[in-house]
């Protein structure tokens, strides 16, 4: 019986039969195009239905220190909605970049996006100079695309030149059925894992730990008041998994008491309900008498101020941020989904002697560490929903309008949820109930 090669690999087939047959010319993708970056131009909605396409595009030509992936599922990150509101600049932009540097990045000069900085999947093909991976390989990709020729990666891949955040400010992203990825991004999938819940980890789960726990973040130690914006979302959920398990004392802030009851699930006892805490006034976060309030409820949580403040709301609660803080206490920041532009009351910032650290992503070594720690199944994924692939731009929406808790997962060739467990030993170990805390 003749066999395409995605049949191939929801199959489970092996690396022999996987490398004896031929890539497909075209494959379904998740794609934003050119011609529509002015499309939400006066819109007081940008709904990303209306801008996330499914299309088949060509397979592209594979660099010698790359590999093409047959991706089992992917995932929704906040990048792909910034992308697909064409905000705050189209990325088509980064891509024109990218091409103008020649070589093999002329590629990536496309006029469709193929988005998603999430993926597990099957290696079916590798370039001339991968030495590590092979044809058969089950993987996660992480979405650090880095310059290996750069010295500057060396040091920390995430401070060279030239690093992107792969299907963000590159081409060829996870939301497809195919996707072409430097062996470099490249990590085995934990065995214990379900092909969506592999998928939903990489870019959230080490933003977090890195922000957390390495030592270019705040550097966590035991019994560590962190408080944590957003913390059924998919990097505050994560974080307080890491605030957990390093000894620290997690103070989650939540909007919800449905979220709330999901954390205390999740082991966090301290929880503020933010509704509750504004009474209908969402400015007041933004005021002198919000912060103190804030304050006010956090001492009553805990008994004192946070060590760490685990930002990435941005506009809407930095303020807050800075102000509660303890003296000689550490904000520290990978992004602003409510906006960029932050104003604050500097003088808590330097006469209290606190620190903001700027955080973007996770260099490699960082992702390994994580991905050990959810085989070991001390951290486990907060996946909640899966969507088909032809739902990709609903589930795109979902999280666009904040309806979902955890992150959001996106099956692409694997036909069903459940699938991709190799190691069922270890998932019971952990116990299945663990795997499904965010799933309601």
């Amino acid at each position: 019986m003749n066999m395409t090669l995605s049949e191939a690999v929801v199959a489970g087939c092996d690396g022999e039969l996987l490398s004896s047959l031929p890539l497909p010319e075209r494959f379904p993708a998740a794609t934003l195009r050119l011609s529509d970056v002015e499309m939400f131009r006066g819109a007081t909605d940008k709904d990303v239905r209306k801008s996330l396409h499914i299309v088949d595009v060509p397979m592209p030509a594979l660099a010698p220190d790359e590999v093409v992936v047959a991706v089992m599922a992917s995932a929704i990150n906040y990048n792909t909605i910034w992308s697909a509101m064409f905000e705050p600049i189209p990325t088509f932009r980064f891509l024109q970049q990218m091409g103008k540097l020649g070589g093999w990045e002329a590629r990536h000069d496309l006029e469709h996006h193929i988005v998603g900085s999430d993926a597990a999947g099957v290696v079916v093909r590798t370039g001339a100079s991968v030495r590590r991976w092979n044809v058969g390989d089950r993987v996660i990709v992480t979405p650090a695309y880095v310059d290996e020729q750069d010295p500057a990666t060396h040091h920390d891949g995430m401070m060279g030149e030239q690093q992107r955040a792969w299907g963000f400010e590159t081409n060829f992203g996870g939301l497809a059925h195919y996707t072409v990825v430097r062996a470099s991004q490249l990590l085995p999938k934990p065995a214990l894992l379900t092909w969506e819940e592999a998928a939903v980890n990489s870019l959230c789960a080490a933003t977090a730990y890195r922000m957390l726990v390495s030592d270019r973040g705040a550097r966590m130690k035991q019994g560590d008041v962190v408080l944590i914006w957003g913390a059924t979302g998919g990097l505050g959920s994560y974080a307080v998994q890491f605030v957990q398990n390093g000894g620290g004392i997690p103070v989650s802030v939540v909007s919800s008491a449905e979220k709330a009851e999901i954390l205390r699930k999740l082991g966090c006892a301290a929880v503020i309900d933010r509704s509750e805490l504004e009474q209908g006034d969402r400015t007041l976060l933004q005021r002198p008498e919000g912060w103190r309030k804030l304050g006010t409820a956090i001492r009553a949580a805990v008994g004192e101020d946070p060590h760490i403040v685990f930002e990435h709301v941005g506009k809407a609660t930095f303020a807050a941020s800075v102000y509660v803080c303890r003296r000689g206490g550490t904000v520290v920041t990978c992004g602003s989904s409510s906006g960029y532009e932050h104003a604050f009351d500097n003088r808590y910032l330097w006469m209290k002697l606190k620190r903001i650290i700027g955080s973007h992503g996770a260099n490699l070594h960082e992702q390994r560490e994580v991905n050990r720690l959810i085989n070991l199944g001390h951290v486990v994924p907060v996946l909640s929903r899966t969507y088909t692939f032809a739902e990709v731009s609903q589930a795109a929406r979902s999280v666009q309008v904040n309806e979902h808790v955890g992150k959001v997962g996106v099956l692409c060739l694997a036909p069903e949820p459940g699938l991709g467990v190799t190691d069922p030993a270890a998932r019971s170990r952990v116990g299945e109930s663990r795997f499904h805390l965010f799933q309601n």
